[in-house]
């Protein structure tokens, strides 16, 4: 190991982006600015993103998108190749490549991320999807397990797979109930540890989380209720014996004053919001997954819209950087961002919040 990873870097409240390889990013909106997920507009962000010294970029795999008149997400830049390209192109930021285990054999995702190991200098994360979008399942021609128990007993034997060939120096043979492998070795292994991410909300999904990730990432949709969720989160992981960090997200919409920001939140979340794209979503989370909390369905049919489910950061610079704060204090160990369109929307963020998050102590400043 020849360094470690800035992820583990535990004395600094983490910011990310989310989801700007896919089209819309995190608003499921109809106006013309919404987000647009080209190589050159996600090469242009992380290089704003990578000389502002933010942490990471995180994607999200997707293979068909949620209907509407923008079929949100119907365009999405595929995670491996997209990571690998803009680690090529910078110099500091993490990102993160996201893997269906359904969808990828460990061998080569073993592979493609020592690969990119060698590429980013030990800047490449993994997120790791077990499964919950049944029309993609079948989309791909794949079925998907109804119990959670099943989907991450499958999700284990896949990361136990990974992280045999990247700590064996020898070939081995592997007898598992999904995987029967003979005389394979992983080499090259990456030369830093690479840090893993889980969103999960069943319990079944926080057990894996918590025994195998460095990361559990969990919506902020209630923080009266978060910060003894994040508690428990991180006593899980101390439980099995690891050290276990919760990443949130939110949607930003910062602006000089509070009319504008609400203004702007109406205008694109509300007004121009695609709602039969949103309202597909919303039905095939709570079909298939356990990430939000049905008692607020309400609330998160609004929020998908703006921004997917995440915590709004919406109003002023100082209003903005006080919801941060309020993640923090919640005990969040970070967060992701998305804006409607991220390249024109973050140097305002850059200029007018990072600097209070550093006088508060909690960001650092870029040397």
């Amino acid at each position: 190991m020849t360094h470690q990873n800035s992820m583990f870097d535990r004395n600094q409240f983490l910011l990310g982006t989310f989801a700007s390889n896919c089209s819309g990013g995190m608003s499921v909106t109809k106006v013309p600015e919404r987000w647009v997920n080209s190589w050159d507009n996600n090469l242009r962000l992380a290089h704003l993103l990578d000389d502002a010294g933010i942490d990471f970029m995180l994607p999200i795999a997707r293979w068909i998108g949620y209907g509407g008149e923008t079929n949100f997400h119907g365009n999405v830049l595929e995670t491996i190749t997209w990571a690998t390209g803009l680690l090529a192109k910078t110099c500091n930021i993490n990102v993160f490549a996201t893997i269906h285990t359904a969808a990828n054999h460990p061998a080569v995702v073993a592979k493609q991320l020592a690969t990119i190991d060698q590429i980013s200098g030990g800047r490449i994360g993994l997120n790791i999807v077990a499964g919950w979008n049944q029309p993609e399942y079948e989309a791909l021609g794949l079925n998907l397990p109804a119990g959670h128990e099943e989907r991450y007993g499958y999700a284990q034997e896949w990361f136990d797979v990974v992280k045999a060939l990247w700590s064996r120096t020898e070939a081995f043979d592997w007898e598992g109930k999904h995987f029967q492998l003979k005389n394979i070795l992983g080499d090259p292994r990456p030369t830093t540890r690479v840090p893993i991410l889980n969103a999960a909300g069943s319990g079944q999904g926080r057990a894996f989380a918590a025994q195998n990730a460095d990361f559990l990432f969990t919506p902020a949709i209630d923080l009266s209720r978060s910060g003894e969720e994040v508690a428990a989160l991180k006593q899980q992981g101390a439980d099995a014996g690891r050290s276990v960090g919760v990443l949130t997200f939110a949607h930003v919409v910062c602006r000089p004053t509070e009319k504008e920001a609400q203004d702007y939140l109406k205008y694109f979340g509300k007004d121009n919001a695609d709602w039969d794209a949103v309202d597909n979503l919303v039905r095939l989370q709570f079909a298939h997954a356990q990430s939000f909390p049905h008692d607020l369905l309400a609330l998160i049919r609004d929020r998908m819209a703006a921004g997917h489910g995440g915590y709004p950061l919406v109003g002023t610079p100082e209003q903005v950087a006080e919801g941060i704060l309020a993640l923090h204090k919640a005990g969040f160990n970070g967060t992701t961002l998305s804006f409607v369109d991220y390249a024109e929307e973050f140097p305002y963020f850059r200029d007018h919040v990072l600097p209070i998050l550093e006088s508060e102590g909690i960001r650092r400043a870029v040397a």
